[in-house]
């Protein structure tokens, strides 16, 4: 009797202990924000009407059609004249950049942010376990995290990796990276920096698919300390729920719709297709499929799927006319049940449009990015963190509170996430000398008070002047 007793305990005792192995690992995978540091660019990198037409007249491969569509493109771009430009542009290089002009921008980055971001934690260079860095369009030899490593000079033994050709959602791809080194290894710090150089990649050519990243991409980055450490928890702003990423690089059509290439006359720049709305919202609609069950209440989930269910019946049974218009595509689920904020990538006006129209957004949870895109432009992967400035800015980060970023990339990518803020938040990091005077009264662009003259001129009469 006692033999068998042991032998029915020692299998019980083996489930406890797997049991207990279980939910000590998944405690040991929690990932943490500690703090982070967007960059704002010196005042004299700031980029305004009249400058704009200054560098635009310096492209004399441009002619009236190119002004009057840059015109069109910049006044419906939802950027405003306090964005942030290289040094290159200032100093009338663009069509001659130089590597150091490249590494340099970056440098003066990564010092800053990097710096404070390491300062207001209390965190020694040294204590980082874990470095990624993403930039698409610069591969500097050393690597960016090597220029880290070496100006910091943190551990040998650092695990540091580098990203480059991942577009605008790079910073969650990189966070991924952070998220899945710390399943392995506990109580670690981690340094996620996330920026774009534009110093190398203005386009001096005529193309009007490669001219459209001149008008949308601006200076910007951001470095964010994160960590494993349960022990710390209390003291993070931010707790990771999921992740998930969505690649439909094996589309062709969706590969080639945000590409770096040359056009006909050899000059390099950013190609963005007339397909790229499609292929946004193809992969958009596949990562909403896997992110939404992980994120939303079993309620809402049984009314989509009540809803949906009907819906099908009625259209089999003719309810709903073939052909009839369907309109904007729409979730169809209630994201405001089971999330509070919303951080959209700031890709353009249009997308923070369709991307509202999707999710069923007010004009309250578009405010944070429709900002954020007027003050500093599309900021490539550092634009989600950004609009979380902005929303901490205003207090509107409570304990408690579910955040959805959501970002696009070439490639083509949706890749998206959802926080849960840990405690009250209202710091507002680089909004935070100016959030009083945000939102502004208008959005209006001056670009076609100044330059609206341009739509009236006739291209075989049309002289550049001083002035333009």
């Amino acid at each position: 009797m006692e033999l068998f007793t042991l032998l029915l305990t020692i299998p019980i005792l083996y489930v406890f202990f797997l049991l207990w192995k279980w939910v000590n690992d998944l405690r040991d995978q929690q990932c943490y924000i500690l703090d982070y540091q967007c960059y704002k660019p010196s005042d004299d990198r700031m980029v305004g009407t009249k400058f704009c037409g200054e560098v635009i007249k310096r492209n004399k491969n441009l002619g009236l059609n190119e002004y009057k569509f840059l015109l069109k493109a910049i006044v419906s771009s939802g950027i405003g004249e306090q964005t942030y430009a290289p040094r290159i542009m200032f100093d009338g290089r663009e069509e001659c950049p130089k590597l150091e002009d490249g590494i340099s921008e970056m440098d003066e980055f990564l010092h800053d942010s990097i710096g404070k971001v390491l300062s207001r934690a209390g965190i020694s260079p040294q204590e980082i376990d874990v470095l990624v860095v993403n930039v698409s369009m610069l591969a500097a030899v050393p690597s960016l995290s090597s220029r880290i490593v070496n100006h910091y000079k943190m551990r040998p033994d650092i695990k540091s990796f580098d990203l480059t050709g991942m577009g605008c959602s790079a910073s969650l791809i990189s966070l991924d990276i952070i998220r899945n080194v710390f399943k392995s290894y506990k109580n670690k710090f981690a340094l996620l920096v996330t920026s774009e150089s534009l110093s190398m990649n203005w386009y001096t050519g005529n193309d009007r698919s490669m001219i459209l990243a001149n008008c949308l991409f601006r200076s910007g980055g951001c470095a964010i300390l994160l960590t494993n450490n349960k022990a710390l928890k209390h003291q993070a702003m931010f707790k990771l729920k999921c992740l998930v990423r969505t690649h439909h690089g094996a589309k062709d059509e969706s590969y080639s719709v945000c590409t770096q290439k040359e056009d006909d006359q050899g000059r390099m720049g950013f190609h963005l297709s007339k397909n790229l709305p499609k292929a946004a919202t193809r992969c958009f609609v596949d990562n909403l499929k896997v992110i939404t069950p992980k994120i939303l209440p079993v309620r809402e989930l049984l009314r989509f799927m009540a809803v949906s269910v009907v819906k099908k019946w009625k259209q089999r049974c003719g309810s709903v006319p073939k052909g009839a218009p369907e309109g904007p595509i729409k979730a169809g689920v209630k994201f405001k049940s089971g999330v509070d904020h919303f951080c959209i990538h700031t890709g353009g006006k249009a997308v923070i449009d369709g991307m509202g129209v999707s999710l069923e957004l007010s004009e309250y949870d578009l405010e944070p990015a429709r900002m954020t895109l007027h003050r500093y432009g599309n900021t490539s992967a550092s634009s989600l963190w950004y609009v979380l400035a902005y929303m901490e800015a205003k207090k509107r980060l409570k304990k408690g509170h579910k955040v959805l970023m959501i970002s696009f990339g070439s490639g083509f990518k949706c890749n998206s996430c959802v926080w849960e803020v840990v405690r009250d938040l209202d710091d507002g990091n680089v909004w935070k000398d100016e959030i009083e005077r945000y939102p502004p009264k208008t959005l209006l662009n001056p670009y076609m008070e100044k330059y609206g003259w341009i739509q009236d001129e006739d291209l075989s009469t049309f002289k550049v002047p001083d002035e333009i």
